[in-house]
């Protein structure tokens, strides 16, 4: 069977994104984003579940950096939602409990709950590790926040159900491959996904920008990030409407190169029918 890596431990919500968008594809978790990518690199995986960003928390860090750093590309776009979940061990319950346990993010995501049965906050590593833990490891004053798949993994009782402040909790995922790539259908809409590197000179970027708009090409995403602790090696991130094979966005590209250093196509892929939301 087809393998698909994820960062995180069973029963997270990549896992659960995986499972939504792959399940032709038997999970692979990893203990980070790099060893997942490597997986994939050296052909152990077929496809990486990588989360980029959330409706609510904004980017994932390091993401765009390890996105240039290996020379995979991206298959498809995912949009998962997060539904935070308070388990505990059999036995255990809501009166029991003095404390929670979970990822920084979910811990961030749950205030309202937390304030309710007033928890005294740990911080883990991730929530479905933070569901291992309390099932290995917890009592009966333990409590953690995570997804129902990991409730179910590791045996836990869900104690109150989609426990998130905000319920427009959306994870994006890029789905990436090494060799995998989809042909093109006129039906679709597609999304280009590139990292540039501007030159070092006067107006470059908003020069590198202009091509966009003089060949008439939306852009939906444009992000900057810091390469190698060199701040005067900002690079960029950005996602536009189009395929490759568009003159509009051909002729955008050719533009985009007469200013940059550097500039990765990552991808080209089908927009989710999420974004018709």
């Amino acid at each position: 069977m087809k393998k698909i890596a994820f960062q995180g431990e069973l029963g997270a919500y990549s896992h659960l994104a995986c499972i939504e968008a792959a399940s032709d594809h038997n999970p692979v978790a990893c203990r980070t984003f790099e060893s997942a990518m490597e997986q994939v690199n050296a052909s152990e995986c077929h496809l990486a579940m990588i989360p980029i960003e959330n409706s609510v928390a904004g980017r994932v860090a390091d993401i765009h950096y390890l996105l240039g750093g290996y020379d995979l590309k991206i298959y498809s776009e995912h949009f998962q939602e997060i539904n935070h979940q308070l388990m505990v061990k059999p036995g255990a319950s809501l009166d029991t409990i003095k404390n929670v346990r979970s990822h920084s993010m979910a811990i961030g995501q749950c205030h309202a709950a937390i304030k309710k049965y007033n928890l005294d906050v740990i911080i883990m590593a991730d929530t479905a590790g933070s569901a291992k833990f309390i099932s290995e490891q917890g009592t009966m004053e333990d409590s953690a926040i995570a997804s129902t798949l990991a409730a179910d993994t590791y045996g836990l009782d869900i104690v109150d159900t989609n426990i998130q402040d905000m319920k427009n909790n959306t994870t994006r995922f890029l789905i990436m491959s090494k060799e995998l790539q989809q042909e093109r259908n006129e039906n679709l809409s597609y999304l280009t996904s590139c990292i540039f590197e501007v030159k070092s000179v006067p107006s470059a970027l908003y020069k590198a920008l202009g091509g966009f708009a003089t060949n008439g090409v939306n852009l939906t995403k444009l992000e900057s990030f810091i390469v190698d602790g060199d701040f005067n090696k900002a690079q960029f991130y950005i996602d536009l409407d189009g395929h490759v094979e568009d003159q509009s966005v051909k002729g955008a590209l050719e533009e985009l190169s007469f200013y940059t250093e550097k500039l990765k196509v990552l991808g080209v892929y089908p927009k989710h029918s999420y974004r018709n939301n």
